[in-house]
């Protein structure tokens, strides 16, 4: 899997069961979400915060969604998605394709 760090818009909906990303802009193309391969919570260096704040450790997680994706009936890869909960954006952090 190559590695990026590339921000996305994303556009959550229905995918499946689940609530999750349903479409994401990256690199000026719009690529439909087929299916949800994984999902994971990821916790922050927690020994780099403050102890007393435990609110200060909840906003350093972040939240990746692994996605099956298009951007047409065919050209699919796998695409790692990683919201942060501190700011509420969303970064491409890999893809497979």
């Amino acid at each position: 899997m190559r590695r990026y760090d590339d921000p996305v818009e994303v556009r959550r909906g229905q995918v499946g069961s689940l609530e999750a990303p349903e479409q994401f802009l990256w690199r000026g193309r719009l690529w439909k979400v087929r299916a949800v391969l994984a999902h994971w919570v990821e916790t922050g260096p927690w020994w780099a915060g403050a102890r007393d704040s435990a609110a200060r450790d909840l906003l350093a997680e972040r939240e990746l969604w692994r996605v099956e994706a298009g951007v047409g009936p065919g050209g699919a890869g796998v695409f790692e998605l990683a919201l942060d909960w501190s700011d509420g954006s969303w970064q491409l952090v890999g893809c497979l394709d």
